[in-house]
């Protein structure tokens, strides 16, 4: 038989969460939402005047496009095809989008063509220096516009307390901030150190290596990081790894 997968899941409470949990509901576990992430808006709108523009989120785009923002003769850019397509359903036309969905691999994709360049990075505050500081080096002139800054929610934390009492086979994390921010809310609540006892009891996936980074840093051991940089595939490597057949 198969045992219970109960699987925190901490996406934003913006369409993300409500798809994360019919996914893991598909794959047989019993999903735990706690979103660690809300969206606060600047009202901030990204330079007209760049030779590249770079988004990095669908939330970014989405809130770009709210302020008629026009790429006019920029080369647009993409870090995945998820923000690829919210730019493309928003009208704009997508020149690059980088073989690896990842700062690093932007960088690389563009490394050889933007000296001298004015580029465009509109993101949310967490964003990543591995993308600013690798085009400074490729010799661009860079411009970062805060689109956005992610916040943790003041209801953050059921998990937490899920995961202290034991209650958890499994948890997913997307980002370095989630990990930081479920750390904060189990501290919050009093239940720390037991929320990672409860934690490295169970199965621990992570979106890319800077998140399980982060993760080890503050005592989390991962389990799986899935090759490919998707939501749906964590999803289905932590259920996988969580829950094996066993005879009884």
């Amino acid at each position: 038989m198969t045992r219970e997968v109960r699987a925190a899941v901490f996406r934003p409470d913006d369409g993300r969460l409500e798809a994360a949990v019919e996914l893991l509901e598909s794959l047989g576990a019993t999903p735990v939402p706690d979103a660690m992430l809300a969206v606060e808006p600047t009202r901030a709108s990204a330079r007209e005047d760049a030779d590249y523009a770079i988004f990095t989120s669908k939330t970014g785009v989405e809130l770009v496009s709210e302020t008629d923002w026009e790429p006019r003769e920029a080369t647009v850019c993409a870090i995945g095809e998820r923000t690829a397509g919210t730019l493309r359903d928003a009208g704009y036309t997508v020149d690059r989008v980088p073989a690896e969905f990842s700062s690093a691999g932007l960088v690389d994709a563009l490394a050889d063509e933007v000296d001298g360049a004015r580029v465009e990075v509109a993101r949310s505050d967490h964003g990543s220096a591995v993308l600013t500081d690798g085009l400074e080096d490729a010799g661009a002139y860079v411009h970062e516009t805060v689109l956005y800054r992610l916040v943790r929610p003041p209801e953050a934390g059921v998990s937490s307390e899920r995961a202290a009492d034991g209650e958890l086979e499994a948890a997913l994390f997307t980002s370095s901030l989630t990990v930081e921010h479920f750390l904060e809310a189990a501290a919050a609540r009093g239940v720390r150190d037991d929320a990672l006892a409860g934690l490295n009891d169970g199965v621990v996936g992570c979106i890319g290596e800077p998140t399980a980074r982060t993760a080890e840093r503050h005592g989390i051991d991962v389990d799986v990081v899935p090759e490919e940089a998707s939501f749906d595939a964590l999803a289905a490597a932590v259920v996988e790894e969580a829950a094996p057949s066993r005879h009884e």
